[in-house]
């Protein structure tokens, strides 16, 4: 669950050991192979673009993030176009065949009016046909409730050495949105590093009311990453959707 927006050079670089690889990487790099052109949006440390090009992509990958120590990572592929910024900054009409955000990034997007902008730059980026790709958690799910400092993440870094994170939930939670710090402990720092962080947790129908506007049409939705259906007691919200009136 770490947030995608590090700047801090030293906790970029433990990103990806803090999440591996898994099932939603799967199923979203399955996604790209298929498509000529694929922006994604809040790439990170540029592992998903990286390995579509490693597992032989010939089309046009480009990587998008605020978050320039992210990007420094990313870096390491250099068959990739790597972009500083976020989608209220940058504009492509219609360039791409797939636009995808991972991580739940989307949930960090959490104004009426940013989350509108941001819809936005994505319609224009599509090309006819297109499709935006993205998940957010199901607030059904309440999967903010097991954020505790009871529950510790523990994973090893390069050198062998332990570092630990967790997190805590600000109370009361109230509304759409969550608010949490984020704490990093390793042996060699002085003192552990927190960052704070709030998330959006919208449910299906708010979500189909905002692409609405947005003039995108919700194609397929799922709950899981098997692409089960989704329901009421799904903890994703998968959602497929490209421009309304544009197959």
């Amino acid at each position: 669950m770490t947030d995608r927006s590090f700047s801090d050079v030293t906790l970029a670089a433990l990103y990806d050991t803090l999440n591996p690889w898994g099932p939603s990487d799967d199923f979203y790099l399955d996604l790209v192979m298929s498509a000529r052109s694929v922006l994604d949006v809040g790439c990170g440390t540029g592992q998903l673009l990286g390995r579509a090009r490693e597992a032989g992509h010939r089309g046009r990958l480009c990587g998008l993030d605020p978050a320039a120590a992210m990007l420094v990572q990313a870096r390491r592929w250099d068959a990739v176009e790597w972009v500083l910024g976020d989608l209220a900054s940058t504009r492509w009409e219609r360039e791409f065949d797939l636009v995808v955000m991972t991580g739940h990034a989307f949930q960090v997007l959490l104004g009426d009016e940013e989350l509108r902008g941001a819809l936005g730059t994505v319609r224009e980026a599509l090309c006819d046909g297109g499709r935006f790709v993205f998940e957010t958690r199901h607030p059904a799910a309440r999967s903010w409730e097991s954020w505790s400092p009871e529950h510790v993440h523990e994973v090893s870094d390069a050198h062998g050495a332990v570092v630990r994170v967790w997190h805590e939930v600000e109370a009361p939670v109230l509304g759409e949105r969550v608010t949490f710090t984020e704490t990093f402990e390793h042996p060699a720092w002085e003192r552990p590093r927190t960052s704070r962080s709030t998330l959006r947790f919208l449910g299906p129908e708010a979500l189909s009311c905002f692409l609405d506007e947005a003039g995108l049409v919700v194609r397929e939705q799922f709950g899981d990453w098997g692409r089960g259906p989704l329901t009421p007691a799904s903890s994703e919200i998968i959602t497929v959707a490209g421009p309304a009136g544009r197959r």
